[in-house]
C-alpha cells in the first residue's frame, strides 16, 4: 500500500491513532476545521493496538466530545463504550492463596489527610475498553475530516539543520526475510509536514529516535511495567456478584510478600466490561529481578487466589494481550535541557509516548488526552510560526491538572525503585520530603534471585497470543533482532538462563541448534518486553510492516 501524491505533504502529522493521537486531530479539526490534519496508525484499524486497564477520569474526554458530538450521551457506540461508571473502588492486599485484606479504608483516609496515595481511590472514573474507545474516537475524528490512515508504519523522523521536524518516513514493503527486494517491493515514502505530534504510545520507535536527534534529556530512566490481561465471560451470576460499578485492584500476592518476597512492583487488576465480561489484568514493575520471572505466571496465581477465583471460574478467555506503562513520573519525561521544552520546535511529545502516567492514581488516560487537547492549541496558535509550538505546548502543559499531578507523584515510583515495595511504599508517603534517587533503568535490576512462585504448570503462550489474533506477513525481515549473540552465549545464558524465552509473553524466542533467535517474530503483541527487559540491552524492536500485531477489540 502506498500514498496518493495527496498525503506527501500535510499540514499537521499526528504518529499514532490511539487516544491521544485522535483526541488531538479532533480538537485541531474543531480549532482550525480548514487545515489538513493526518493520523498515521500502524494497525490494521483503529484500536487494534490499543491495550489497556483502563480507568478514565472522564473531564478532559467528556469537554472534548461535548465540543465534537454534541448529543454524544445518546450514541449507541458511546453507551457501549461508558457503560461501567465507577461506583465502588476497591483496594485489597492479597496474603497467600486464599487471604485477602481490604485497605480502601487506609487510602480513604490517606485521601482526606491529603496524602498521596489517596489518589489511588477511582470511584467517578468509567472502567473502559481502550480499544473500543479508540475506535469510537477515530470515526469521530474522521468525521470532523482527519484523515485516519491505518495499516501504516512510520520507522524514522527527519530533522534540519535548525532542529525543525521537516517529515517522517514510513516502512518499507515488499522485501522478503532476507532483506531482498520483492515484485511488490514499495519503498518507505517520506510524508513532509509543518507539524509533527509523537502520540505512539508507550516506548514509540519513532518517539525515541526524536529523542536522540533533538537532544532531548531525561532526568531519570523511564522505569516501565509490564501489564497482561485478559478478557473473560463468566455467568451472568458472577458478573452480577461482581457487580458492573466496581473496580478492584490487588497489592501482594503472587508478585509482593513482605520479607520473604518476591517482591516486584505491581499487583493485580479485575474490572468490568459489557454485561458478563470480566477483564483480569496483572501489572509488574520491569525492575524485578528475578532471571525466572514471567508477568503470565503472575496473572495465573492471581485468578487462582480464592477472592477472585469466584468470580471467573468456569469462564471463557476471549481476548489476552500485553503492554508496557511508563511509570518513571516528571523525570522521565523527556524535555529540551535549554529551555525544558516537552518536544523541540514544531515537533511535539504527548501522553504515553512523554510519560504522563500518575503512578499515585495508577492512570494516565485522562492525562493523555489533556496533553492531546494542549498539542492542539498550542498547534492552532502558531500556524504562522512553527518554530513556537513546543514553547507554547509546554506553557500549557506546566499550567495544567497534568503538571499538577506529575509533580505529586513525581519521586513515588523511584523511591520503590530504590528501596523496594516493603519500604518504598509506606516511606513513599512522605515522598515529598525525600531526596530524589538516583535509579538505573529496569533491565540493569535482574538478578540470579528465582521467583519462588511459579505454578505448576508453563503458562500456555500459544493459546494467549491467539487470543490476541496477533499475525505479521510471514516473508518479511524480522522486526526484531539480537544486537550481539557471543552475549547471550557467554553471558546470558549461563547466567539468567536466557530470561527472554522466559518473560516475552508472545514465544518469541527459542533456542535454535544453540543459538537464542527471535524465531516467531509473526507472533509478536508490539509490547516491547523484550527491548527494555533483556539483561543486557541486547535486543531492539523496529517497526513490521504496516497492518501487523494483534488486533485488539474489546481490550
Amino acid at each position: 500500500m502506498s500514498l496518493t501524491n495527496d498525503y506527501n505533504k500535510v499540514s499537521v502529522l499526528i504518529i499514532g491513532g490511539g487516544p491521544a493521537g485522535l483526541s488531538a486531530a479532533i480538537k485541531l479539526k474543531l480549532l482550525k476545521p480548514d487545515i489538513d490534519v493526518c493520523v498515521i496508525e500502524k494497525a490494521e484499524k483503529c484500536g487494534n493496538h490499543n491495550l489497556s486497564g483502563a480507568s478514565l477520569e472522564p473531564q478532559p474526554l467528556f469537554g472534548l466530545l461535548d465540543e465534537a458530538a454534541p448529543g454524544w450521551q445518546k450514541n449507541e457506540q458511546a453507551k457501549q463504550v461508558f457503560a461501567n461508571k465507577v461506583e465502588k473502588s476497591d483496594l485489597l492486599f492479597l496474603l497467600g492463596r486464599k487471604l485477602a485484606f481490604h485497605i480502601s479504608p487506609i487510602v480513604k483516609l490517606a485521601k482526606l489527610l491529603r496524602l498521596g496515595i489517596g489518589q489511588m481511590i477511582h470511584t467517578g472514573d468509567y472502567s473502559v475498553s481502550v480499544s473500543m474507545l479508540t475506535a469510537y474516537l477515530g470515526q469521530i475524528a474522521a468525521g470532523l475530516g482527519a484523515e485516519i490512515l491505518t495499516g501504516f508504519a512510520a520507522e524514522d523522523i527527519i530533522l534540519d539543520n535548525n532542529g525543525m521536524t521537516v517529515g517522517v518516513k514510513l516502512v518499507d514493503q515488499g522485501l522478503d526475510k532476507n532483506g531482498n527486494k520483492q515484485p511488490n517491493y514499495v519503498p518507505g515514502e517520506i510524508i513532509n509536514t509543518d507539524f509533527v505530534i509523537l502520540a505512539e504510545g508507550c516506548d514509540g520507535l519513532v518517539t525515541e529516535k526524536f529523542i536522540e536527534k533533538a537532544q532531548l534529556q531525561r532526568q531519570s530512566p523511564q522505569l516501565f511495567s509490564v501489564g497482561v490481561k485478559q478478557l473473560i465471560k463468566v455467568s451472568p451470576e458472577q458478573y452480577e456478584k461482581f457487580t458492573a460499578g466496581r473496580i478492584v485492584k490487588a497489592m501482594g500476592y503472587p508478585i509482593w510478600t513482605p520479607v520473604i518476597g518476591p517482591a516486584i512492583f505491581g499487583g493485580g487488576i479485575i474490572y468490568p466490561q459489557e454485561p458478563d465480561y470480566l477483564a483480569v489484568g496483572m501489572i509488574a514493575g520491569a525492575d524485578w529481578k528475578y532471571y525466572n520471572f514471567n508477568p503470565q505466571d503472575a496473572l495465573t496465581l492471581f485468578k487462582e487466589h480464592r477472592f477472585v477465583k469466584k468470580f471467573i471460574e468456569g469462564g471463557t478467555i476471549v481476548e489476552a494481550g500485553a503492554k508496557l506503562i511508563p511509570e518513571g513520573g516528571l523525570f522521565a519525561v523527556p524535555k529540551d535541557p535549554q529551555n525544558g521544552n516537552i518536544g523541540k520546535n514544531n515537533c511535539l511529545v504527548i501522553g504515553d509516548s512523554a510519560g504522563f502516567v500518575n503512578m499515585l492514581k495508577i492512570k494516565g488516560l485522562h492525562n493523555a488526552i489533556d496533553s492531546a487537547i494542549s498539542a492542539a492549541k498550542a498547534i492552532a496558535d502558531n500556524l504562522s510560526s512553527p518554530k513556537n509550538a513546543a514553547d507554547v505546548y509546554t506553557q500549557l502543559i506546566n499550567s495544567s491538572n497534568i503538571a499538577a499531578e506529575m509533580a505529586s507523584a513525581k519521586k513515588f515510583r523511584q523511591t520503590v525503585a530504590k528501596i523496594g515495595p516493603l519500604f518504598g511504599l509506606p516511606i513513599s508517603i512522605l515522598s515529598r520530603l525525600l531526596p530524589k534517587f538516583k535509579i538505573e533503568p529496569d533491565y540493569k535490576a535482574m538478578k540470579k534471585a528465582a521467583y519462588r512462585l511459579k505454578p505448576n504448570q508453563d503458562f500456555d503462550k500459544q493459546t494467549f497470543t491467539a487470543m490476541a489474533a496477533t499475525a505479521h506477513r510471514e516473508d518479511q525481515p524480522s522486526h526484531l533482532s539480537i544486537l550481539d549473540t557471543n552475549i547471550c552465549a557467554e553471558k546470558c545464558t549461563p547466567t539468567f538462563d536466557s530470561p527472554c524465552i522466559t518473560f516475552c509473553p508472545a514465544g518469541v524466542y527459542e533456542t535454535i541448534e544453540g543459538r537464542i533467535e527471535p524465531a516467531n517474530p509473526s507472533n509478536c503483541l508490539h509490547c516491547k518486553t523484550c527491548q527494555r527487559k533483556c539483561p543486557f540491552d541486547n535486543i531492539r524492536w523496529t517497526a513490521p510492516e504496516g497492518s501487523g500485531g494483534p488486533k485488539y477489540k474489546k481490550m
